[in-house]
């Protein structure tokens, strides 16, 4: 995809929540309204929005969120989207949420983890074995992470799904804990389940490209030790996951979601710094593996992004250079202990 930098949040946002003709599809065949768990997040307001686009008035998408922001609260129900504040931790807001037979579960936390573990591991545990129970028999996306893979070679392509787990801190262990209650009641419900293992999906107001293009424009230093890295555009992370509701089966189904491409780091550096007019400043040395996975199944059953890595570099160096807002949300990318 080639086209104009979005100038504004609106343009951003049209973009992000663009069906695809896949997305159009597989919505077509709801049987009923979507249920949007952890929507107030990063991804959750555009992906619910592409939902929201593609049902058009067939069936409704119902947001929930503890909603600190109340103008993305505000912003979802101006797009005609209903919205639910709770905190998926209390089993009776929980119990009260409406029936649905079809859920995207993004609830979840991974900065803060450091400070607050035990947030943490409610919100990665708790939340899903009380959701599962609640219910039972329904089909899920399970939004996951390629955290709960080990570092793997930089010469190789990646973890692909059947890969051993090999979680590195609490955040990444919690990755696993709500994948495994996912999985346990696949087996024991007959719940139907796809585990979305996506890293890292960009945004032009957060991402790794974002805290790249950063460091480059203020001549900070990048570091290189976790030297190679995954990329996708937010727009077709979005697009995946709901496709991803026509994979959900029992035992769960386990996808990797991300770009095709093994990215250098010190490459994406050097195209930033070259599409910016000027030099960035690096440090330390690669090393000899990456957090990676391997996402050749995704991008076999839905074909490649539609948004490149260079599109994304250009609208991400354009953004910050016309003062667009930036959520300051950094992705720890470099992170190479687990520590969040």
């Amino acid at each position: 995809m080639k086209s104009t930098a979005p100038q504004t949040e609106e343009d951003l946002e049209e973009l992000l929540s663009r069906p695809t003709q896949g997305v159009m599809e597989v919505l077509a065949t709801l049987p009923g309204d979507l249920l949007v768990l952890g929507a107030g997040g990063k991804m959750g307001p555009s992906l619910a929005r592409m939902a929201q686009r593609a049902l058009a008035e067939r069936h409704r998408v119902i947001a929930v969120s503890r909603f600190r922001d109340p103008a993305s609260r505000q912003k979802l129900e101006q797009a005609g989207i209903r919205t639910i504040a709770a905190d998926l931790r209390d089993p009776a807001a929980v119990a009260a949420l409406p029936d649905t037979p079809d859920l995207i579960f993004m609830a979840g936390q991974k900065f803060g983890t450091n400070a607050a573990p035990a947030e943490t591991w409610a919100m990665n545990a708790l939340v899903p074995a009380l959701v599962a129970a609640r219910y039972p028999g329904r089909r899920f996306v399970v939004f996951s992470t390629g955290n709960v893979y080990p570092l793997v070679p930089a010469s190789s392509k990646g973890a692909l799904e059947n890969h051993p787990l090999g979680p590195v801190g609490e955040y990444a262990m919690s990755c696993v804990a709500r994948e495994r209650l996912f999985e346990d009641a696949a087996s024991r419900d007959g719940t139907r389940v796809t585990i979305f293992r996506l890293n890292y999906a960009n945004d032009l107001r957060y991402g790794v490209l974002l805290d790249l293009a950063r460091r480059v424009l203020t001549g900070e230093p990048v570091d290189l030790s976790m030297g190679q890295v995954n990329l996708i555009w937010q727009g077709d992370a979005n697009a995946r996951a709901l496709q991803c509701l026509a994979l959900a089966s029992s035992p769960a189904t386990i996808l990797n979601v991300t770009g095709p491409e093994v990215l250098s780091v010190r490459a994406l550096v050097k195209k930033i710094g070259d599409y910016a007019g000027r030099e960035p400043v690096s440090k330390g040395a690669e090393g000899a593996d990456s957090l990676l996975s391997d996402a050749s199944r995704s991008i076999q059953l839905f074909g490649p992004p539609v948004v490149s890595v260079d599109t994304m570099i250009e609208w991400t160096v354009s953004w910050l250079r016309q003062g667009g807002r930036v959520l300051g949300k950094p992705t720890h990318f470099e992170e190479r202990h687990g520590q969040f």
